[in-house]
């Protein structure tokens, strides 16, 4: 579906609005609905520009100079920076089967009082309940 909006409803290019209103108006449709998604996710990655920096650093000429180095220190001297990796997918919104697809015995009193009201606009709860399979 391609969406033209106009300049004052760009509340609606945002991810959270688009799943209230998915889940508004599509609870209980048969049919999947998905969401192209952006995702962050953080991830430890060992710094490399401190090694290339002390090689750097040496002066040539000099003799090498030998030290005694705990492997504890070495690893401690490590160091890892936080990337933060961007990947994007296809998310599935209306996950809820259909009311009249599931079994009977499996569907609360809260699923068919949230029915009723999103099929009525009704802000009373229902009087009786059939369920026809």
């Amino acid at each position: 579906i391609q969406l033209f909006l106009k300049e004052d409803q760009l509340e609606f290019l945002e991810e959270r609005r688009l799943k209230d209103l998915v889940k508004k108006h599509s609870e209980f449709i048969n049919y999947p609905i998905s969401l192209w998604v952006e995702k962050t996710t953080e991830k430890e990655v060992e710094d490399d520009e401190d090694e290339e920096k002390k090689d750097e650093e040496k002066p040539e000429g000099d003799e090498p100079k030998i030290e005694e180095v705990d492997e504890d220190e070495e690893k401690k001297e490590k160091k890892t920076k936080k990337v933060k990796e961007v990947s994007h997918e296809w998310e599935l919104i209306n996950k809820q089967k259909p009311i009249w697809t599931r079994n009977p015995e499996d569907i609360p009193k809260e699923d068919y009082a949230a029915f009723y009201k999103a099929l009525t606009n009704d802000w009373e709860d229902h009087l009786a309940v059939k369920h026809f399979s």
